[in-house]
């Protein structure tokens, strides 16, 4: 993808139905979409792979050759800028019509995601624009968190890594705190009390089953 593109789809998710009514062909596993560009100066082709990989060509009509100034923020002029807007509008609406926010795209988190929905009926909250890898779940009754959605640093949690995971943190029972806690699966609550909150890393490493059962309890103590 190119640096526009990138940035526009990187924490999105394309649902296969609305790439469908928005008129993509679905070849293979892609998703193709060919259509004038510009008043018909350029024919501008999008090809989707799911879940957010978009790849764009754009041809001049005139000379039938590929046109990439647009994707060069050093290139200036009046026509680069209209191309370049007009690209990007392009792809945005493309991302609001065909794209969900994904932010958290670990298989351990859509888990969550979709449990929580279907169980509890609650959606994820976004509640810091400074902070948009972080968001919380709370209890539609009482209002309390339940649980927190994050992406940080491992060696945040003491790890000897800087790779970017993707973390939930619960609420815990003191039995649970003094069992559970080995700063290696089940760390200290981040950003949370750590006596009454734990994190977990959604890599896999605890189990799907066991993952729902600590939710179930973090929900409860939510009371």
């Amino acid at each position: 993808m190119d640096n526009i593109a990138e940035s526009i789809f990187k924490n999105q998710r394309g649902r296969t139905e609305k790439l469908l009514k928005a008129g993509f062909q679905k070849r293979g596993q892609q998703f193709v979409n060919q259509s004038s560009f510009l008043a018909d100066a350029f024919t501008l082709t999008i090809t989707v792979t799911l879940p957010h990989t978009v790849i764009t060509e754009l041809i001049d009509n005139e000379t039938q050759q590929p046109y990439t100034l647009h994707l060069n923020a050093n290139n200036t002029g009046d026509f680069v800028a209209q191309v370049r807007k007009a690209y990007l509008d392009t792809l945005q609406k493309l991302a609001d019509q065909c794209f969900d926010q994904d932010v958290f795209q670990t298989e351990q988190a859509h888990l969550l995601i979709q449990t929580i929905k279907k169980n509890y009926g609650d959606e994820l909250e976004f509640l810091w624009k400074k902070f948009p890898d972080n968001a919380i779940w709370r209890r539609s009754d009482t209002k309390k968190w339940y649980a927190l959605l994050m992406k940080i640093s491992k060696r945040k949690l003491g790890l000897d890594s800087d790779e970017v995971a993707t973390i939930v943190d619960f609420r815990l029972t003191a039995k649970q705190h003094d069992q559970l806690i080995d700063n290696q699966t089940y760390f200290p609550g981040y950003h949370m009390n750590k006596q009454h909150w734990f994190t977990i890393l959604l890599d896999g490493s605890v189990p799907d089953a066991d993952l729902l059962k600590l939710l179930q309890t973090s929900y409860e103590l939510a009371q």
